[in-house]
């Protein structure tokens, strides 16, 4: 490998695992380089003739950033870069037979265009006749066994729309005449933010199933088809996925990215879909809780607890080439002060009235008296954010708090813009948020008030930007040039837009959260954007903007909790048997009730709960200690010392035997089958000759050597040892002469008395580590007094805030079907909402 650029060892190391490996997923943190692994890894395969021909697939924004890196890395690489036009409809017919009759080392295209080359009909058909199979059987067993109406009717919904594909699969398979994925002579793809392709349809007979969908993505289902065709053809390799959010929301997907990288892996261990993966390593739990629109209680049960964790891991790092932050050590900025900063604002009497509105409804959903369509708890959710954003985003007329966050957030982008570009230095700063974003017919947009305001502080209008005004690819790159250059100042976006692919980090110190994401790996990428390699200042700051007496410090912390619960997986470190997922869709009544109110208790309990989460992972990882310590003396090492005191036994009668044959036979004789041999140049000749008759992979009895058995053990790797047997077993290579054999055959029957004292040493050694492993297992855990407390605490709080539904005498356990049916398509409706990111509203300026 000569590249142009030189590699750092973790992507030396990545490369060599993509070449040795099968399938791979580099699972890197942002920032860590993966484009210049895979390109790395394309030219490698090629030159080695593992890979013929590669498609690379990385984000629309990224693909003339690959296209230059790639030939900065490898001048002379012959590579094929898909333009916009190359596949408008004229067009794309033409480009799509370039990449079947060239022969390039790599095709760099979009998402986007790699989605629009078909795979066969033939292979689709097949999938939908084993997918319509599946929920077919399942159905039949359900009704056997008077499953839940409500999933059977679901899974009878799901095969009728698989067979409505199926149906029409013939007449639009080919409409185009495209040549299909398999007919390209591709052998490989490298895909980079892979985790685009995480909405895969996966049938499961269980509801619920945060981060799983029956009605996945087509681009999703497409990438499974052309990643299955691949293993067929390479045997398990050819498709390299990167990412630096393999995990961005619930374990869930971990199932789905093994789906694509080492489905045959699971088939070995006989996991052929997702149920019995989660019956591997997952488990059901049941709890009660409030229904979504509030109508009474019910039991209900969810997949969001994880076990086996240590054995799946092991499974998905066949695949899995895990690089966090602190594995790589990145040249990347500091985050100022090593936190971020906390702005809280405090609530006009405008949010307060609202707030306590949002009390009275909860208390009328709750009560049942209100029609789920109307009003229900998911739909309060949501006005709850944007009210802790700013009360113009419910309604135009209410006034503008001075003290409100917008207004924070102003005065803080002005004070580091004052700071940031003093003495000639250049300071450029992000906001991120996904509500209030621009567009037509809004009465009020974030983005709008905010430049207004940064305006009137006294920065110039033509150094604020909104990353929605880039439409094309140019003007998205010219934007970013000018940020990289200062000429641009402060840059507002959301994360999907202003996250994944925008490199503006050069003159980056501030960066300004006005909203929370729903999901952790959100959060990551916005950060990304400036804590990454290329930033010339030494640190940056991180603000994050919370409302009081909303519902803002509880999203953060809701969050929080689910990124812990990620990390305990995307570790360096060893993980806990078990985790639980945070599964949330809509607030309770109770959390409601508890925020709105301003209650002091939900303050405390946030910290009380990441208390717990912290100490439980301390807990775990001393129990999964102690039952290693408590093996090691209880097991292992009497084991040990009893096979090695046995040991030792043998070989002093085998030296007393040696010590009287020496005595009594001190010439030397060796027996080869049944003849004796006295000189050593025609016992070891005969030696070798029986040796060579022995079947390799065995131990076979060739002979005698004062009074001790003389076996061979042949291994596949051509190196053979003699044996001698007495009441144990000696060993020692052959040498290929015949005196040479003889000479080692000595040296090793001499020198029997050698092991005594190696055993000796040995149980000693067994006998110290058996102490050391007892003194270590009688040590209490550090923190269990601590842990006791929190969760003695925890569980007043959440009597106290009515969180553990317990004062519900009235519950509703067992309501009409009816009814049950209903709870079960708000909560359907209410994961969906979450699946997708946001709440049925303001996802890129579709709503105020």
């Amino acid at each position: 490998m000569n590249p142009a650029i030189e590699l750092k060892p973790h992507q030396k190391n990545a490369v060599a695992r993509i070449l040795l490996g099968g399938n791979t997923l580099l699972a890197h943190c942002v920032g860590a380089g993966k484009s210049f692994e895979m390109m790395a890894a394309c030219m490698e395969q090629k030159r080695l003739g593992l890979a013929n021909k590669t498609i690379m697939v990385v984000p629309k924004p990224l693909i003339g950033q690959t296209a230059s890196e790639f030939l900065r890395l490898y001048p002379s690489a012959n590579i094929l870069v898909a333009t916009e036009r190359d596949f408008e409809k004229s067009r794309r017919k033409q480009f799509v037979s370039r990449i079947a009759t060239g022969d390039y080392d790599c095709i760099i295209m979009s998402h986007s265009q790699f989605e629009k080359i078909p795979i066969s009909a033939e292979r689709k058909e097949r999938m939908l006749n084993e997918q319509i199979d599946e929920i077919s059987y399942a159905i039949d067993e359900m009704k056997e066994r008077n499953g839940e109406r409500w999933t059977v009717k679901q899974m009878e919904s799901q095969k009728k729309k698989l067979e409505e594909q199926l149906k029409s699969l013939s007449d639009e398979s080919r409409k185009d005449d495209l040549i299909t994925f398999e007919e390209l002579g591709v052998d490989s793809i490298m895909v980079d933010e892979a985790h685009n392709f995480k909405n895969l349809a996966i049938f499961s007979k269980m509801n619920n199933v945060s981060g799983i969908s029956s009605s996945g993505a087509k681009k999703s289902t497409d990438m499974q088809l052309k990643c299955q065709y691949l293993s067929e053809i390479n045997d398990g390799r050819g498709i390299v996925f990167a990412t630096g959010t393999p995990i961005s929301n619930t374990m869930c997907e971990m199932y789905v990215m093994q789906l694509y990288l080492q489905k045959a892996a699971l088939e070995e261990m006989g996991i052929y879909h997702f149920d019995s993966w989660a019956a591997n390593f997952g488990e059901v739990t049941t709890a009660l809780e409030l229904t979504v629109e509030g109508s009474g209680f019910r039991f209900k049960s969810r997949f969001n607890k994880f076990t086996n964790l240590p054995e799946l891991m092991n499974i998905f790092r066949e695949v899995a080439d895990v690089q966090t932050a602190d594995m790589l050590d990145l040249d990347v900025p500091a985050l100022r002060g090593g936190k971020p900063i906390i702005v809280e604002s405090e609530p006009d009497w405008y949010v307060k009235q609202v707030m306590e509105d949002f009390v009275v409804r909860a208390e009328r959903i709750r009560g049942g008296g209100v029609d789920p369509s109307v009003d229900n708890f998911l739909k309060i959710t949501h006005e709850a954010r944007l009210l802790g954003t700013d009360a113009r985003l419910i309604d135009k007329d209410a006034p503008n708090n001075p003290d409100g966050k917008l207004n924070k957030v102003a005065e803080n982008v002005w004070k580091e813009y004052e700071k940031g570009n003093v003495d000639g230095h250049i300071g450029c700063q992000l906001i991120f948020s996904d509500i209030g974003t621009p567009g037509p017919d809004k009465d009020f947009t974030i983005y709008d008030y905010l430049k207004e305001t940064l305006i009137h502080y006294g920065i110039p209008a033509d150094e604020i930007a909104f990353i929605h005004d880039a439409k094309t690819d140019a003007q998205r790159d010219a934007l970013f040039k000018e940020m990289r250059t200062g000429k641009k100042k402060v840059l507002i976006g959301s994360t999907d837009k202003c996250g994944t692919g925008v490199n503006v980090q050069t003159h980056l110190v501030a960066m300004h959260h006005v909203d929370c994401p729903w999901k952790p790996s959100s959060i990551e990428q916005r950060e990304g954007r400036g804590i990454r390699q290329g930033n010339e200042n030494e640190e940056v700051a991180i603000y994050r903007y919370v409302t009081k007496g909303t519902f803002d410090a509880y999203n953060w912390s809701l969050v929080e909790n689910k990124q812990r619960f990620i990390s305990q997986v995307m570790t360096s470190k060893a993980v806990s048997r078990s985790c639980e997922d945070i599964d949330e869709a809509t607030l309770s009544y109770a959390e409601i009730k508890a925020v709105a109110t301003g209650n002091p208790l939900i303050k405390e309990k946030m910290e009380i709960d990441n208390d717990v989460q912290r100490l439980k992972l301390l807990k775990a990882s001393y129990d999964n200690q102690r039952y290693g310590l408590q093996d090691n003396f209880m097991i292992k090492y009497p084991k040990l010392i009893k096979t090695a005191t046995e040991k030792l036994d043998n070989v002093r009668e085998d030296v007393k035997a040696r010590d009287k044959e020496l005595i009594d036979n001190p010439e030397f004789a060796i027996t080869i089958g049944k003849a004796t041999y006295t000189e050593r140049v025609d016992g070891g000749t005969m030696m070798l000759e029986a040796i060579s008759k022995c079947k390799t992979g065995e131990t076979t009895a060739i002979g005698k050597f004062h009074g001790f058995e003389l076996l061979v053990e042949k291994n596949f790797l051509d190196i053979n040892y003699m044996v001698l047997r007495g009441k144990t077993e000696y060993k020692a290579e052959l040498s290929t002469s015949p005196v040479g054999s003889m000479v080692k055959l000595e040296n090793l029957f001499n020198g029997l008395h050698e092991n005594i004292d190696f055993l000796e040493k040995k149980i000693e050694q067994y006998q110290n580590d058996l102490e050391a492993s007892k003194s270590e297992y009688d040590k209490p855990f550090a923190y269990s007094t601590e842990l006791e407390e929190k969760l003695a605490r925890q569980c007043e709080l959440n009597a106290q805030l009515d969180l553990e539904n317990a004062k519900a005498v009235d519950a509703d356990l067992s309501g009409p079907e009816e009814e049950r049916e209903a709870d079960d398509r708000m909560e359907a409706a209410a994961i969906v909402a979450e699946d997708k990111g946001a709440y049925p509203a303001d996802r890129e300026g579709r709503t105020r």
